[in-house]
């Protein structure tokens, strides 16, 4: 769960050879940092035009995400789930000769992306991105995915400013329902034959994944485990300060809590979204808090729709359960 490199909102103009951006006099080519600017002014193009180009590739993206059928979900792949993979659906339709897309939180070698022998994608999520909008940079990659040779990975690069996101790619109306594993199997249709640099590297993500689980019963609410203590990590899609609001009026009241020996212990920032976190015992699985979970969304859901000001005992709990909250993106 380190923390990742902020998400950017680029702007229109390109970033890549060949490109052209746009400024008060017109299109300008791109160039060298150091060469002229094209536009006659006399200065260094990373002093005129190439400014407004790099400011643009790294303005931020808060919710990279948002738009795209499971958000939440989305974003617990992106940062708290280990081994999980969704299958894609494309808004044109999968092109000839790719009988599959599939995003997977991480590939072998850390690949951005590979089009197996069979000629389906292989899509991962938990790379760092060049540009920090990880939707552009992720759509980028998928696209030159679809049309790579099968059996070769395709490597990251900065996705150009005015190219494709993942909103403009994926059907809006398809459902995304990840499959979460127990390790990274998925990887290699045939394990076995695996190549000895992919076979160590499944290895070693094996023996580091956290025994992860998401419920049935919510939406992206994931339990995982850990030596000490489990853990419930629950992606929800309420505006950051309403949340916390009905967050505190439930914790002050004695009602936030998922069952006896469990307690929320503060939350995540990810990616434009809060992550509340719950401590469980260890003895407490998936499947036990399942029910307190259900019945805790229509606490949370009553806490939300109240409109009263916070009391002084809901203030403190606030200022706790926001002094105990971390940023990831």
């Amino acid at each position: 769960m380190a923390k990742k490199r902020p998400q950017t909102k680029a702007k229109r103009p390109q970033t890549t050879g060949g490109a052209r951006t746009a400024g008060a006099d017109g299109d300008v080519p791109v160039v060298g940092a150091r060469e002229p600017c094209p536009c006659g002014s006399g200065r260094r193009y990373k002093a005129c035009h190439g400014r407004a180009a790099s400011h643009a590739a790294t303005e931020l993206v808060h919710r990279p995400f948002e738009g795209l059928p499971g958000e939440c979900d989305w974003v617990a792949l992106r940062e708290l789930v280990p081994a999980a993979t969704v299958e894609l659906t494309l808004k044109d339709g999968l092109p000839e000769g790719v009988p599959a897309v599939t995003l997977a939180t991480v590939l072998p070698m850390a690949w951005p992306a590979l089009r197996r022998d069979d000629g389906s994608v292989l899509i991962g999520l938990q790379n760092d991105t060049s540009s920090g909008d990880i939707s552009r940079d992720l759509a980028d990659t998928l696209q030159r995915a679809l049309e790579a040779q099968p059996g070769t990975p395709v490597q990251g690069r900065r996705a150009p400013a005015d190219s494709p996101r993942l909103q403009d790619l994926l059907d809006p109306e398809s459902a995304f329902e990840p499959a979460v594993h127990s390790g990274f199997e998925f990887w290699v249709p045939d394990s076995e034959n695996a190549t000895p640099d992919v076979t160590a590297s499944l290895e070693r993500a094996n023996a580091a994944a956290i025994p992860t689980v998401k419920l049935q019963g919510v939406d992206a609410a994931y339990w995982c485990e850990t030596p000490e203590k489990n853990h419930l990590r629950w992606v929800m899609p309420h505006a950051e300060e309403l949340l916390l609001d009905a967050l505190s009026r439930l914790h002050a009241a004695g009602r936030s809590s998922l069952g006896e020996g469990t307690r929320l212990v503060g939350s995540f920032r990810a990616h434009g979204l809060t992550v509340p976190v719950w401590d469980l015992p260890s003895g407490v699985t998936a499947e036990d808090v399942e029910k307190p979970a259900a019945e805790f969304a229509e606490r949370l859901a009553a806490a939300l729709a109240t409109e009263a000001p916070l009391t002084a005992e809901e203030r403190r709990a606030r200022g706790g359960l926001t002094n105990r909250q971390v940023t990831l993106s």
